[in-house]
């Protein structure tokens, strides 16, 4: 048996209930995994209101670490005692244990701990793809980076000073503000008392910067759009602040022939190849020093309705834990 925390309906923190489910045994291309630390994410949020549709009841719960008990037929890349971290699909990540798709889970290398992995995984692919899978950014090029104080927005002040992409944070505090800089970057708007487009105008000398990224969604898209050069790219990833109204897309060409993406980090780590290339990318930015996970907050499992409560009143600060 398992402590795992499901859902029977949508709606807010309250609906999230702590179970014990039997664990069983892993089949063809799947492992069993008993976990040491699982992160917290906004997707997981989106699960639980229905905004991103479940069949119920779920377990929820989409990144974790921890050691591998047995493996299934066929897999190869993992054994058991190994420690291993993931961000995949399905959910079910807030547990003590669970069978599960073996494609997506990979290996730890010594260095980095079950907290890191677990609060590095679902941001630090996320990161790894915005910035190297979408639209070709180099060193030297300007980003736009919203809500950099959060989990991913810190990996990512830290991956663009390693490559030498000027990064442009947002954040809803000075606090906030100073943490992004404290991570790497060289220049931060507080959009509570900032116009972050008039601000992004002039730090760029009215040229826009080469992409916008963005987790919020509605409160910052179309001040997002304004912030681009000419063929600028706007990759939005989340939908923190509501999903964005239907928009009409000539739009795009009279602001200046603008690209738009709508991204999910599970298109990119679908291929199990490609998934442990890009883990193997994220864990020598760690390894190296480039990345040092920023873990603000832990709860125990059995606190999750209080880590979502903190999580969406945004009283939270990089990656949030829960423990086991």
């Amino acid at each position: 048996m398992a402590k795992t925390v499901i859902i029977n309906e949508t709606g807010g923190p309250e609906v999230l209930t702590l179970v014990d489910r039997e664990v069983g045994a892993p089949g063809p291309g799947q492992i069993r995994i008993r976990h040491h630390a699982v992160g917290l994410n906004y997707i997981d949020v989106y699960q639980r209101t229905g905004l991103y549709k479940l069949e119920m009841p779920v377990a929820l719960g989409m990144e974790a670490a921890g050691v591998v008990e047995a493996v299934g037929e066929g897999v190869t890349h993992l054994k058991a005692g190994d420690r291993a971290a993931y961000a995949a699909v399905p959910p079910g990540a807030y547990s003590e244990a669970r069978v599960m798709p073996a494609a997506q889970v990979c290996p730890i290398p010594e260095g980095i701990s079950f907290d890191q992995a677990a609060a590095i995984m679902l941001k630090g692919l996320t990161v790894n793809y915005l910035f190297r899978r979408i639209v070709p950014l180099a060193a030297g090029d300007t980003v736009l980076f919203h809500a950099a104080a959060g989990g991913v927005g810190l990996i990512a002040c830290q991956w663009a000073k390693s490559d030498g992409i000027t990064l442009i944070a947002t954040a809803g505090s000075d606090e906030k503000c100073a943490l992004a800089a404290e991570h790497g970057a060289p220049h931060t708007i507080n959009y509570r008392t900032e116009d972050f487009v008039a601000r992004v105008k002039e730090l760029t000398g009215g040229r826009g910067v080469d992409a916008v990224m963005d987790g919020v969604g509605k409160d910052t898209f179309e001040g997002s759009l304004q912030c681009l050069r000419p063929v600028g790219c706007m990759i939005s990833f989340g939908n923190a602040s509501g999903p964005v109204p239907p928009f009409d897309i000539s739009r795009l060409a009279a602001m200046g022939s603008l690209l738009l993406t709508r991204q999910t980090i599970f298109s990119h780590i679908s291929d199990h190849a490609t998934c442990q290339k890009m883990a193997a990318e994220l864990f020598d930015k760690v390894l190296s020093g480039a990345i040092v996970p920023s873990i603000g907050q832990t709860f125990p499992l059995e606190e999750i309705a209080e880590a979502h409560h903190a999580l969406e009143a945004r009283r939270t600060t990089g990656a949030t834990i829960l423990t086991l």
